[in-house]
Parts: C-alpha cells; structure tokens; sequence
C-alpha cells in the first residue's frame, strides 16, 4: 500500500476547492455471487480524499482493472474518469433535448441522417457549457457570430455591450433566456437551461438573417 499527496489543480484545471489530495492504492478483489461471473484477477482500488478550507472531507473509490504504480498513474485514470461525464452531458442533450427517442423516422437511413445532425447540435451545447467553465474570459467571438451574442441581449431587452462580451457573460445570458436565474448562489449555468436557452436565441437569429436576405433590416 502507497500514499501520496498531491496539489488537485493538476487534475481539475483549477476549477476544484480542494486543496489536497490523498491517494491509497491497494489490492481489491470482487465478491463472487452467484449471478456474476467469478473475477479472477486482482483490481487496484483508489482512494481519494480531499480536504476543502473549511469544508468537510470527501472521500471516493474508483475500481479499475489497471495497474497504478505511482500518484500520477493514478491521477491519469481519474482524469480518464472524468470525461465519462461529458460523455453523459452529450447524451443528456441528444435525448433530452434533442429528443432523439422521440423521433418516428420509417427507415434508417433517415434516423442516421437525423442523429448525425443532432449529434453536432449536442456536442456543441455541452461543449458551450464545458468552455464558459474552464475558460470564462475568452472573448464571445471565438465561439459565437457576432449577432448572435447581441440577440441574446435583444431578447431579453436590453441593449448588447458595446465591448466584446465575454464567453461566460453571453452563456450566462443565452441560459437566462432558458430560465437560468443568475442569482448570487447559483453558480454556473446547466446545459438543461442553455439548450432551451439557444432554441429562442436560434430562432431568434434565423428571423434576423432572413430579414436581411430579403433587405428588410
């Protein structure tokens, strides 16, 4: 058995409270049952306990059938872990949002079609949601035209900034257009409220373009 300490920015990007991290690698080996098969081989399981300023301490286990020799083995397979969840936002937007299970298509080449165009359209939205976490203070153009950042202020009746806003500024406001309230304590937005968030703000967008189309703006 092992023990290391190790700062958790260097798996969350800094995005964590907690301050330490404690990791005990140890041999684990399945309880047989009778209705799974019977496992064989020995699996490590890591132990994470973080600490917080004045939070209480957290404590979880990952079981995985690879060999964690040292803290940064360790901190791999949980980074690894870690896109598990944006597997599960991705597919949170295909289903519930996109309402994919809903689609009455009578053959499947149409489904196929169907799914690879809402596959971008959730890929994108739990993508908006990743980025305005991980990187709030990039400018809103590096992701969206610019008449779309303006109509989420046009929608809500308000005049768009005249400075470039920035990307957790504009995803702040398209989410508050999907019922995000934005107050103090709320943190940040969810992709729930950003999908519907955008479904207004897309519309919204599209009746502008085509009234330029035809010089009516």
């Amino acid at each position: 058995m092992s023990c290391d300490t190790t700062p958790t920015w260097a798996l969350s990007g800094g995005n964590n409270r907690a301050t330490a991290l404690f990791l005990n690698a140890s041999p684990y080996r399945a309880i047989s049952h009778p209705c799974r098969p019977q496992v064989q081989h020995h699996r490590e399981a890591t132990t994470i306990l973080t600490r917080g300023e004045g939070q209480k301490a957290v404590e979880w286990r990952l079981l995985t059938n690879r060999v964690v020799a040292t803290l940064e083995e360790a901190a791999q397979l949980i980074d690894w872990y870690r896109c598990r969840w944006e597997i599960e936002t991705l597919f949170h937007v295909l289903k519930n949002g996109c309402r994919v299970e809903s689609l009455q298509l009578g053959h499947v080449r149409k489904l196929e079609l169907a799914l690879a165009i809402y596959l971008v359209v959730a890929w994108r939205l739990a993508h908006l949601t990743r980025l305005g976490r991980i990187l709030p203070d990039l400018p809103a153009s590096a992701v969206f035209e610019q008449t779309e950042w303006q109509a989420a202020w046009l929608l809500a009746e308000k005049p768009p900034p005249r400075k470039m806003p920035t990307l957790r500024e504009v995803i702040r406001r398209i989410a508050m257009l999907g019922g995000f309230l934005a107050r103090k304590g709320d943190g940040e937005p969810g992709v729930k409220t950003l999908w519907q968030g955008y479904t207004r703000l897309s519309s919204f967008v599209r009746g502008v373009e085509q009234m330029r189309s035809i010089h009516a703006l």
